[in-house]
């Protein structure tokens, strides 16, 4: 690919999904911001952008660590919605609450010493209490609105059309991917201090997949998943 600074942050994941890790190193946003341009991204995570191309040149496909990312954009939406489901909402259900576990650890042994934490917790617990009802609301609602779509039942629905359930997710993943960027900020890009304990380095550790997963997962959602449901509402051919 061709990469140029008006070109989809999106697009350019899409087409190399091992710049996934470079993008979170730089802390670019590809899933909630994937539709900004490189430039407007770049600008917003205050990179230089003409040294992110310079990087972007050297990125490698690693042997392991990044995700395969099958291409979704012609495969039926049914298929999509199981793998987000399969994948990425029963990963969250079952890594959650192990999460919240560790923390509660951590907090009792390092908390005096490591004032920060009370925020991490804060913050982890408000992730959690955003994404359980967000989760629900996509496998009780949006999900199944999708998938008769493209099953060509039309019936009525409360919301009328696709984009207003769209609209609400995308608002809270918005909410969610902010929560990350604190997260990131407040634990040093989740570097266990020198003090820290095999537990404290398995906390950091499931955090920094956690967000990983995160990203991809809303990368799914919004640059693929809706634009698709939303085209296939119009007519369009998807």
């Amino acid at each position: 690919m061709n990469t140029e600074l008006d070109t989809k942050v999106g697009e350019l994941v899409m087409a190399r999904p091992e710049t996934m890790r470079y993008f979170e190193r730089l802390g670019i946003d590809y899933c909630c911001g994937g539709h900004r341009s490189l430039a407007e991204a770049c600008q917003l995570a205050h990179q230089d952008p003409e040294e992110v191309l310079k990087g972007l040149a050297t990125v490698e496909i690693p042997t392991a660590g990044v995700p395969s990312l099958r291409d979704w954009t012609d495969a039926p939406l049914g298929d999509l919605i199981q793998h987000i489901v399969a994948t990425h909402h029963d990963y969250l259900r079952e890594e959650m609450p192990r999460l919240e576990m560790l923390l509660e650890k951590v907090l009792r042994a390092h908390g005096e010493r490591h004032p920060e934490l009370e925020r991490v917790g804060q913050l982890y617990r408000a992730l959690v209490a955003d994404l359980m009802p967000h989760m629900m609301k996509e496998e009780q609602i949006l999900f199944p609105f999708i998938r008769q779509m493209e099953q060509g039942q039309t019936g009525s629905s409360c919301f009328g059309s696709v984009q207003s359930p769209i609209r609400v997710m995308e608002m809270e993943h918005e909410a969610v991917g902010a929560l990350l960027t604190e997260l990131r900020d407040l634990t040093g890009a989740y570097t266990t201090p020198a003090d820290g304990c095999a537990t404290f380095r398995a906390l950091y550790d499931g955090l920094e997949t956690l967000e990983r997963d995160l990203h991809l997962h809303i990368y799914l959602e919004n640059q693929i998943l809706h634009p698709r449901a939303t085209a296939m509402e119009a007519g369009v051919r998807v």
